[in-house]
């Protein structure tokens, strides 16, 4: 065993010890030393996959946050450096302002996903009337609905769906998701809640020809760097802070292709 045990932790061989033994309690000791080896291997790797991943996170927001900069250090020169007329000067501090913007909602969301994912934030628990609540979010996205000629279909309970948790996170989410939906879908919009199974279920499907279901497996990653994820009127971070704050909630935020429609699904257990 300590031969074994030797070369194993030499890299020698990748097998372990061998747990054919004579003597049960020597079988036991074996199991366990190989159960130690395989967590000691898996803590290995996630932290080099932490590693990557801060490393994209550096790169990705060096590079959001550089592009909004340039315009913005760009159209500051050109209104310095020669005259302009009083309309390019409007322009101009248009696009400074709209970059500007789009500066303060990257560093509000990385700000935001940063506390959310600390250990230290806490959630409020309360009894919340999702069917209710949902309907009020719903109607305050009748304009942007309209606006990109958006008719949802929207199926809700007659009776209230009662669930214990965050009534911020949940606004929160379903808003971020709805968002998500109107920057992005093509043709119908399908929006169901029901109870099914003790949780209760909100459905979000639209229409998505043009994505993968590579892409889909990636849709929450906030190191996903789809250019169609990082529209230039938000940060990108949207999905990933809604699955963040349904973690919290020990409730689940899954993504499914099915016949070219992205099917987002929130599940909160009924109490």
């Amino acid at each position: 065993m300590t031969q074994q045990l030797y070369l194993y932790n030499k890299g020698t061989t990748g097998k372990k010890i061998e747990v054919t033994l004579f003597d049960n309690r020597l079988e036991a000791l074996a199991s366990q030393i190989n159960r130690q080896s395989g967590l000691v291997v898996e803590a290995e790797a996630r932290r080099r996959r932490s590693e990557q991943e801060l490393r994209q996170a550096v790169a990705n927001i060096s590079h959001d946050i550089r592009t909004p900069l340039t315009s913005i250090s760009g159209y500051v020169q050109l209104l310095g450096a020669e005259p302009v007329t009083d309309e390019e000067k409007q322009e101009y501090l248009s696009i400074i302002h709209n970059r500007t913007k789009r500066l303060q909602a990257l560093l509000n969301d990385f700000f935001e996903l940063s506390l959310i994912e600390s250990p230290d934030y806490q959630l409020k628990t309360e009894r919340i009337g999702m069917t209710v609540l949902l309907s009020e979010i719903l109607v305050g996205f009748y304009d942007r609905f309209n606006e990109q000629n958006i008719i949802p279909d929207i199926r809700l309970p007659e009776e209230d769906v009662v669930i214990y948790a965050d009534e911020s996170a949940i606004r929160r989410v379903v808003e971020n998701l709805l968002i998500n939906t109107v920057k992005h879908a093509s043709g119908e919009v399908n929006i169901c809640l029901q109870k099914r199974d003790g949780f209760a279920e909100l459905r979000i499907v639209n229409e998505a020809k043009a994505l993968s279901s590579d892409e889909v497996r990636l849709i929450f990653d906030r190191f996903y760097t789809v250019d169609r994820t990082r529209s230039a009127q938000g940060s990108g971070l949207g999905l990933s802070i809604a699955k963040s704050l349904m973690d919290k909630m020990d409730g689940t935020l899954t993504a499914e292709m099915h016949q070219d429609h992205l099917m987002m699904t929130c599940r909160w257990k009924i109490k």
